[in-house]
């Protein structure tokens, strides 16, 4: 075991005193404490008390009494104090294993991310294959993408194997395509795209969506030690950017079996809600139903997320009418809206929660049609969920009030993507782009998360450009459709409240509030007041989960840095 991960894993085992002392009332004062009420509004207070059991017990106002006696006082100082972050949808493994593959996320040229590669490589002879990803086509200025052979050059043979930043197209070089049998006479599977080289049939070096499961099963597969390192480096990401809990979108049996050994072992540190990537999964790790929550409320699989379309930037997203950079395509839809009904049916019948990927306005319509048909069959309290809603027909925004949608959106995708969905799109079809106040203006729940790895696990960012549609360079100036920003409550809300609310956990996370679980931040920005840009650069300081202390800047020493 190297140094690094001994860091890591004696970081989340707890080495304060505090987090490691027996269970013992805890109160935390002295604290400016902000928190939604759950009505709409933030509620301000100065203290609180947490009981041996990790709830809150009591929550302290202005010259409200404290009780005299308690087991162990926290100073607050004076420090702001939020409740916990929640990431509604992320990819927990992906995560981590971003860490310990090639990134070229921070490449702004073909050019550089090829000598990114070459550069990985070198210094990896004994890897099998080049893994890795992050790279972005639209970011280096092509209007294509990359190929097989400009991969070739930087690989030195070595299969090679990199996903799209957005997960959905991977990047083979000519090794690779060899080992995956990936051909001129290869057809494109449903769902999915094997991109020529112009003029021929010859694979160019990318495949799209359902495609990449072509070389997806060819490659290396992790080890569950693999696993275990790769799960220690996610925690620490998000608890240093103040995630508590996280809704993990595609759990295989491999990542729910990592998750147990690691709260066998006493080192699951943060929640981690578990969605099963497929209706397979899904009944192998819950089998007759969700699973109750484990480990004192640290690991629950509530349902399945399914897939019904790609990405925009890879023109997987299914659209309504043609791309407008592409007018031979309306995108890649996974599934017809009779197949898709079954699988949710499948899933709803044993009291699964349905998360459904859906980006494009197409695919929203037919998820929205399979819930509208589907409700007349599931009563009760379903919490369907659409995981993305990026790009909805204005037409089709009102539904989202209607059988307990939930609207499960990434604000800094609207910053990253803006550009990107004017090209895609063009400027007659933004209307319904991340639409966050539209659709909650009809009543639907808004529960807010990044996408990690696709962006990065940064909630105050999230937070700032909910509220200003503005990027890290202040641009553009305004907003972009400004009409969709959101106020500071309800952005905040979205992050805690509305995404515990989406995991049916309202009734434990989200809020500072007596018979809550005591998942807090301190940290060095009022949310309610900072300006955008201060708003994004917020420092965590403490991450505090079941009231004891999680992560700690001062501890960490700027080692769990999150990957951008």
């Amino acid at each position: 075991m190297n140094l690094k991960i001994a860091a890591a894993i004696a970081l989340l085992s707890g080495t304060t005193a505090l987090a490691t002392q027996a269970r013992a009332d805890i109160l935390v004062d002295n604290v400016e404490g902000l928190t939604p009420d759950g009505n709409g509004g933030v509620e301000r207070f100065e203290g609180f008390l947490i009981g041996p059991d990790g709830h809150i017990l009591q929550v302290f106002h202005k010259d409200e009494k404290r009780p005299k006696k308690v087991d162990y006082k926290v100073d607050g100082k004076g420090r702001i104090l939020v409740p916990g972050m929640i990431d509604a949808h992320g990819h927990v493994m992906e995560t981590g294993f971003a860490k310990m593959t090639l990134d070229l996320s921070m490449a702004k040229s073909l050019d550089e991310a090829l000598s990114r590669i070459a550069a990985w490589t070198a210094a990896h002879p004994d890897a099998p294959w080049i893994l890795g990803g992050g790279w972005n086509q639209a970011n280096w200025g092509l209007d294509r993408m990359p190929t097989a052979a400009e991969l070739d050059g930087a690989t030195g043979g070595k299969p090679a194997w990199l996903m799209r930043i957005d997960g959905h197209a991977g990047w083979a070089n000519s090794a690779a395509l060899s080992a995956a049998g990936v051909t001129a006479a290869t057809a494109d599977p449903a769902g999915g795209e094997i991109v020529r080289v112009a003029g021929s049939k010859a694979p160019a070096g990318v495949l799209i969506d359902g495609a990449t499961a072509l070389v997806e099963k060819k490659r290396p597969k992790a080890r569950p030690e693999d696993a275990d390192t790769a799960f220690g480096e996610a925690q620490l990401q998000f608890l240093a950017a103040g995630v508590t809990t996280v809704a993990d979108m595609g759990t295989s049996i491999e990542d729910w079996q990592t998750y147990r050994r690691s709260a066998d072992k006493g080192q699951l540190r943060m929640r981690v809600v578990a969605y099963a990537g497929g209706i397979d999964a899904m009944t192998l790790i819950g089998g007759p139903g969700p699973t109750p929550w484990l480990y004192n409320d640290k690991l629950k699989m509530n349902g399945v997320k399914l897939y019904l379309d790609g990405a925009l930037g890879s023109r997987g997203a299914w659209l309504k009418a043609p791309y407008a950079d592409d007018t031979a395509t309306k995108g890649l839809p996974q599934m017809s809206g009779t197949q898709l009904g079954n699988l949710m049916s499948r899933a709803a019948m044993d009291g699964f929660q349905v998360a459904v990927h859906a980006i494009g306005d197409e695919a929203n319509a037919t998820v929205l049609d399979s819930i509208e048909e589907l409700s007349q069959t599931y009563k009760g309290d379903r919490r369907w969920r659409i995981e993305h809603a990026q790009i909805v027909d204005p037409a089709d925004i009102p539904r989202f009030g209607r059988n307990g949608t939930i609207a499960s959106m990434q604000p800094q995708h609207e910053a990253s993507d803006r550009t990107m969905a004017e090209a895609r799109l063009g400027p007659q079809r933004l209307a319904g782009a991340y639409a966050w106040k539209s659709i909650a203006a009809t009543g639907a729940k808004l529960a807010f998360g990044s996408d990690t790895p696709v962006e990065p696990a940064h909630p105050f960012e999230g937070l700032a450009v909910a509220i200003s549609r503005t990027g890290a360079d202040g641009q553009p100036t305004g907003g972009w459709q400004p009409q969709e920003s959101l106020p500071r409550e309800a952005a905040l809300a979205a992050y805690t409240t509305g995404a515990a609310y989406s995991l049916f956990a309202e009734d434990r996370l989200g809020r500072i509030a007596k018979g809550m679980r005591a998942d807090f931040l301190f940290v060095d920005q009022d949310p309610m007041t900072a300006d955008p840009q201060v708003l994004r650069g917020t420092k965590v300081l403490e991450t505090w989960i079941g009231g004891r202390l999680a992560w700690s800047a001062a501890q960490d020493g700027g080692k769990a840095g999150v990957r951008r």
